[in-house]
């Protein structure tokens, strides 16, 4: 069979990308070479991944976020001041919601006022990436996506306006290929794609042991060691511990096995304690290299989530980074795929997403920087950072860029909504703008009744919505972008009919 598109990697961001493929009506291949997801213990905080602003606001346009919920480790609610912080939030102070290179932020001393907080009414939450993979494979299926699992890809050619993807023995036909297949995947290096950056500084561990002698440790708490810092936690399930460690050196080859000698040695350094690791039952290694590909797109290859921009975990970044990536991606190769739009639509992909993923690895490296060891300048300015962060106007400005309620695309027009997500309205027949988003058609929010018919020729992709948002009795028309992001306001510049051709390609009328 020839697919429109294969995607290369089955955790969040390829599922993500297959489902959103689907929704615009492509075919979809997802090649996986692991043959059963990864399955880390609801627990702590192995395996786990906070989801910020627009990941959750996307989610919820697909209507995902109850599954999400219900899984979740924890879940903070802006309505809800009582919300209990996350499990194993280590020393941070009571009501604590982020944090900005170990240092904690606490929820009242955000000021929500600030509109970029206040925009987020679903709030954020923390999930186990299992969780996560599970809801979006369950959502990719269910729309159709075909998903292989223990099958790598392997090679890769172009082809006669598509691409041939070998998967060992077998050569499969598509139109486009998309490598979401991680930091060290296949895909980028068959391709060629640059990749610069910054090599590591530390590596980070975390594992569920077996462990002895480790009495003293057992503090849920971040402890400075000697060339970096620790955590043990106790894990509740038949005296296992959960470790994390973090050394300022190099990482090892990342392709080695995590060991209980690596995870009891690593311990035995930043703690002084003779502990013994006497098993492994789960265990991981990173470290805070720093690469973006130059370009997301070469000929009918593109990248996104983690194969497409590397950096330290620190302020969890990368999931929503990915996710975002493929909400963005999705509806565009969709189209182009599917014959409605020229191939200069996914460019737009790379010049929307690249510098938000620039940006995340600027401020990832600076958390890197200032959680060195051992320099009494750098523990200067983690007081003066610890202090700032204790203000509302500090705690604010960090937790909302790490929240993403800034994030927007620069798209012609001067009405404050364009280039940003469209508000969850409540709409006066009782529906909500989110409410409509879940076949991630196109939306336009008609109130008045006078755009409608231009939209017609594109009804196939478009849903026009005639509802007026409740409260807002003088709303524009506006044309709301398949990812949630206004794309037209009536009284600009542009006309609707044009927006529309630029964003959905051609109307079906003129195929």
């Amino acid at each position: 069979m020839t697919y429109d598109v294969v995607v290369a990697g089955a955790g969040p961001v390829g599922l993500l990308l297959a489902a959103e493929l689907r929704l615009g009506g492509a075919r979809v291949l997802v090649l996986e070479r692991d043959a059963d997801p990864a399955r880390p213990r609801k627990a702590g905080s192995m395996g786990a991944r906070a989801l910020n602003g627009p990941s959750v606001a996307a989610l919820h346009l697909r209507g995902l976020v109850p599954a999400l919920r219900e899984n979740a480790f924890f879940w903070y609610d802006p309505e809800n001041e009582e919300e209990p912080a996350e499990e194993g939030a280590g020393s941070f102070e009571p009501g604590f919601i982020g944090h900005f290179a170990g240092i904690g932020i606490r929820a009242d001393r955000l000021d929500f006022t600030d509109p970029e907080l206040t925009g987020e009414p679903l709030g954020a939450g923390v999930v186990a990436q299992q969780d996560l993979e599970t809801v979006l494979a369950r959502h990719a299926a269910g729309l159709g996506a075909e998903i292989r699992r223990g099958v790598a890809v392997t090679g890769f050619a172009a082809g006669e306006g598509g691409v041939r993807v070998r998967a060992g023995a077998t050569e499969i036909e598509a139109g486009w290929l998309v490598g979401c297949d991680g930091g060290r995947g296949t895909v980028r290096k068959l391709v060629g794609f640059d990749f610069p950056g910054v090599d590591p500084i530390f590596t980070g561990r975390q594992a569920i042991v077996d462990m002895t002698g480790g009495e003293g440790l057992t503090a849920s708490d971040w402890r400075p060691g000697v060339n970096g810092s620790y955590v043990v936690g106790g894990w509740g399930e038949d005296g296992k511990s959960r470790v994390h460690t973090v050394e300022f050196t190099p990482p090892p080859d990342r392709d080695t096995e995590v060991t209980a000698a690596e995870i009891q040695d690593s311990l035995r350094r930043l703690s002084g304690v003779e502990v013994t690791v006497t098993a492994v039952h789960a265990a991981t290694r990173y470290a805070d290299t720093t690469r973006q590909a130059s370009t997301y797109r070469r000929g009918r290859v593109l990248l996104a989530g983690d194969a497409a921009h590397v950096h330290s975990p620190a302020g969890g970044q990368g999931l929503n980074l990915g996710l975002g990536d493929a909400m963005n991606l999705g509806w565009k190769l969709a189209a182009v795929a599917r014959g409605f739009a020229p191939e200069s639509l996914v460019d737009t992909y790379t010049a929307e997403r690249h510098p938000i993923g620039a940006w995340v690895q600027r401020w990832s490296m600076a958390q890197t920087a200032v959680s060195v060891p051992g320099d009494p300048r750098v523990a200067a300015l983690r007081e003066v950072l610890g202090e700032l962060l204790d203000t509302p106007h500090g705690a604010t400005y960090v937790l909302k860029k790490i929240g993403g309620g800034w994030q927007h695309y620069d798209l012609p027009g001067d009405h404050p909504l364009l280039g940003r997500r469209a508000p969850d309205f409540v709409l006066g027949d009782g529906t909500t703008f989110a409410g409509h988003a879940a076949t991630g058609a196109g939306i336009l929010l008609d109130p008045r009744g006078e755009v409608g018919g231009i939209a017609a020729p594109w009804g196939d992709r478009v849903r026009v919505v005639t509802a007026a948002p409740v409260g807002f009795p003088d709303a524009p028309a506006a044309f709301v972008r398949p990812d949630g992001y206004v794309a037209w306001v009536s009284g600009g510049q542009e006309t609707l009919a044009d927006s529309l051709r630029a964003w959905l390609g051609e109307p079906s009328a003129s195929r």
